[in-house]
């Protein structure tokens, strides 16, 4: 009650008058309606002189309805119960004035009257040693409190260095006296109360501290200043923290790539087919596993910098210069690089499984081939060699000749296997098979051997020439045998090499091609068959003419080595081997309609897949058009996209591991589709970055539109004019197409060279890199900056004028008085010594600093 009365007669005293008694002295509403006058600077309606009790009434009201019309309710509060001079409500509608004219204009960072005026203390108090404001009634018990606010703004009025925590009452009376008698403040508090009690009146300090706060009202034109300096320095701060943050994300992204590249670019290999298929593993396990992290983290890496960009842009600062090899540009770069050495790496994989595939086939085809021919060899030169002709007798030296001729035929039949032997060898090599040398030696002995038992066949005819003048006999029935087995045994040799041939197919064309070829060697088997029985019947006519005739050594066929049995074990094994080249063929068709059936799986999945992609691409590029709703809406529309593409990840994965068997298979072309899963990766990898990069500049649009303060229809009208002269939907336009848009929205440009200057230097604001076009960000940017409140460096520099009290410089304790802790040495390690005339030690020079803070970055 005292507190309010002094309160009360600290206004009245203005109106030469007072109260001594708080519960009678307003009760005919007379100085009620006066003390109203003079604290709010307004006249009240004239007052009822009589003295009755409803004259009484009618001023009271009149107050009432006053305090009312500023927007105060008044609960409970009514004029009879202050006429009849209640104490808790006189005192109760005191403080309610006290609230509305003394606290509630208090106003510090948009807080309620009451935190505004708490938040004031704490930070005027904050560099004072022995005081921690917290609330209005235990923190200014001890009267330092009340020091410190005094000192803060006076200090040639109390030495604050002398007082003690341990003296409340000598620091309580210091601060009222010296309150009372310098800054008109009247004494509202009771020392001895504050002491005493052991929670003093939170209405009472609160009333008696707003009067501290009116009375150095004058001191907020600095305090004021102060706050513009910490949001410029935060804005510094944040933005310095943000360019730090880029350039560890760009290092390690580009360092990243350049340890990748040496491996995807690398050709090496050990030519093993298991090998090179481990190599292909671990390139798909880089593709699933440590490209996408990468690729998230070079998404994140763009939208830092375009935030960055635009917190620059409406901080009024200069765009930020990533360091030379570190540009959104030499990333982009890098990065393009890193694909097309993975394109590369996999086709070089691909290509060298084929080539390893085909030359493991060779080898064994080789392998096959030159057994066969070096077992049809044996023994051929030894028998070359042989002089049996030389004591045959004359059907025995033409039986001998016969031989040697059917011999010679077979010899030159073979001549066709000797050179796909060397063939096969010559792609060898050509193919750089890893055993070559062995291959090599090998086919030298057989075409070495080759020779010479062409010229011992050479010598042996001629011997044979030589003793044919002596030997004229013949016998014709051992000679039909011969003429019709030799190409009968060499028929059945060449099925039986054809029906155990090995062969290699990727294709349903090329496996229906050998099942026909093997149908129409199967049809030939009939008249096989007859030419067998022939054969074999020859055989028997000798072999009954013989018995008949008992002709000695008559059974020995001196044409042929061949004989009835050896061509009836091959006949056998003929027909033996036609139903097991069936079953290979079979197998082989299996395996073929497996791979058309993956082929068909990949391609529908793809067919499905690749048209989703594409629908998703254009839908997130007509929204980051803008073309219809607000950011949010379309920042909401973007989001679900983000939602579903990665709801759809599993059909991708799926892909993958169908691909992943396609591969297996040695599946190399796919005819029923044109997508390929190279292509799906990079088009899923673009719609990830289109819908990041779209949710990004959104969300920039909507920063830009809030600190601009511009209403959704200007930032429809702006929209709808850029998408209207960006004709091809790429989101930027030409300079001619942007003048065309500004001439659209009302922005006059003239046709004379003073016209084409202007525009040149709108230009180089909206597109500081001489790109050749305009952005939207950048558009906005540009159409909402002059109607904007941006701080300055003039403006900075005048803020710190009013700091430094109208001095060119300022000095640490300056700063760190009226600065939160760290802003205030933020701004002493960074701030030039003063050097111009009257300096004095530790002067620090804010205006150059002021200016640095609009310059180009130290980073």
């Amino acid at each position: 009650m005292k507190t309010f009365t002094a309160w009360c007669n600290s206004h009245l005293r203005k109106a030469g008058t007072s109260i001594e008694n708080i519960e009678d002295d307003f009760r005919n509403g007379l100085k009620l309606m006066l003390l109203l006058e003079v604290i709010s600077g307004e006249t009240l309606p004239k007052p009822d002189r009589g003295k009755m009790r409803f004259h009484k009434i009618a001023n009271v009201n009149k107050a009432l309805d006053f305090i009312a019309s500023k927007g105060v309710k008044l609960v409970s509060i009514g004029a009879e119960e202050i006429v009849d001079g209640n104490l808790k409500m006189t005192l109760g509608m005191i403080w309610t004035i006290i609230l509305r004219f003394a606290i509630q204009d208090i106003s510090v960072e948009e807080m309620t009257a009451k935190e505004g005026l708490l938040l004031w203390c704490q930070r005027k108090t904050a560099p004072y040693k022995n005081v921690n404001v917290q609330n209005f009634h235990l923190s200014f018990k001890d009267g330092l409190a009340f020091c410190a606010l005094i000192h803060r703004h006076r200090p040639d009025l109390i030495d604050y260095s002398k007082l003690s925590k341990d003296n409340p009452l000598e620091n309580l009376n210091t601060a009222f006296d010296v309150a009372e008698k310098y800054l008109d403040i009247p004494r509202m508090l009771d020392p001895d109360d504050l002491i005493n009690t052991p929670k003093p009146d939170e209405r009472a300090i609160m009333t008696y501290v707003s009067c501290y706060y009116h009375a150095f009202q004058g001191a907020q034109q600095a305090e004021t200043a102060a706050n513009r300096i910490c949001k410029v320095l935060k804005v510094n701060q944040e933005n310095e923290r943000l360019m730090e943050e880029y350039e560890r994300l760009a290092s390690d992204l580009l360092e990243w790539i350049r340890r990748t590249m040496p491996w995807l670019n690398s050709r090496q290999s050990d030519s093993t087919l298991a090998g090179v298929q481990k190599k292909l593993e671990e390139y798909r396990t880089y593709r699933r596993k440590h490209k996408p992290p990468r690729v998230e983290q070079k998404a994140k890496l763009e939208t830092n910098f375009n935030t960055l960009q635009t917190k620059l842009r409406l901080s009024n600062r200069p765009a930020y210069m990533p360091t030379e090899g570190k540009m959104v540009s030499d990333i982009t770069n890098s990065w393009k690089g890193l694909e097309h050495a993975e394109k590369a790496f996999e086709e070089w994989l691909l290509a060298e499984t084929m080539r390893l595939e085909r030359l493991e086939h060779l080898a064994q085809k080789f392998k096959h081939k030159a057994d066969t021919h070096e077992d049809w060899t044996k023994g051929k030169e030894e028998m070359l060699q042989s002089q049996d002709f030389r004591n045959c007798k004359l059907n025995e030296l033409k039986a001998l000749k016969k031989k040697h001729e059917a011999f010679e035929s077979d010899l030159a039949a073979h001549q066709d296997r000797v050179e796909q032997i060397a063939a096969i060898a010559q792609e060898l090599n050509t193919l750089e098979y890893h055993d070559c040398a062995s291959v090599n030696a090998r086919c030298q002995r057989i075409c070495d051997q080759w020779d010479r038992l062409g010229a011992l066949t050479q010598r042996r005819r001629q011997g044979l020439d030589e003793a044919e003048r002596i030997l004229e006999k013949i016998d014709l029935l051992h000679l039909e045998f011969a003429k019709r087995a030799a190409p009968f045994n060499n028929w059945l040799d060449g099925a039986r090499e054809d029906l155990v041939d090995m062969f290699i197919v990727h294709t349903m064309e090329e496996i229906q091609g050998l099942i026909q070829a093997h149908d129409q060697f199967k049809a030939t088997l009939g008249e096989a068959d007859k030419e067998f029985n022939v054969i074999i019947g020859l055989v028997r006519d000798a072999e009954a003419i013989v018995k008949q005739e008992q002709v000695p050594g008559g059974l020995v066929n001196p044409y042929t080595t061949l004989s009835a049995d050896l061509i009836s074990r091959k006949w056998s094994e003929v027909r033996a081997l036609v139903p097991q080249r069936d079953q290979t063929l079979a197998n082989e068709l299996r395996k073929q309609q497996n791979n058309e059936m993956l082929r068909r799986q990949f391609a529908e999945k793809a067919n499905a897949v690749g048209p989703w992609i594409e629908r998703q691409m254009d839908a997130v590029t007509a929204i980051g058009m803008g073309i219809s709703g607000s950011l949010e809406e379309q920042l909401h529309r973007l989001k679900e996209y983000e939602q579903a593409v990665y709801a759809y990840k599993p059909s991708i994965e799926e892909l993958e591991k169908i691909h992943q068997a396609v591969q297996e298979s040695m599946i190399f072309e796919n005819r029923y589709t044109h997508y390929t899963m190279e292509t799906l990766r990079v088009g899923w990898e673009q719609l990830l970055t289109s819908i990041n990069r779209n949710i990004n500049e959104v969300e920039n649009q909507i920063l830009t539109r809030d600190s601009k303060g511009i209403t959704q229809e200007q930032l429809t009208e702006f929209r709808s004019s850029f998408n209207h002269f960006d004709k091809n939907r790429t989101g930027r336009l030409a300079p001619e197409e942007f003048k065309s848009c500004l001439v659209s929205l009302g922005y006059s440009i003239g046709k004379d060279k003073q016209g084409d200057m202007d525009f040149q230097r709108i230009l180089a604001v909206v597109d500081p890199n001489a790109s050749g076009y305009v952005q939207f960000d950048a558009f906005l940017d540009f159409m909402t900056r002059e109607s904007t409140d941006t701080d300055t460096a003039e403006q900075v520099i005048d803020s710190f004028r009013i700091l430094a009290s109208d001095r060119p410089y300022i000095l640490p304790d300056e700063l760190r008085r009226e600065l939160p802790p760290d802003q205030a040495e933020y701004c002493i390690q960074r701030m030039p010594p003063y050097k111009g005339p009257n300096a004095i030690p530790g002067a620090l020079d804010y205006m150059s600093f002021s200016t640095a803070l609009y310059g180009e970055s130290d980073l």
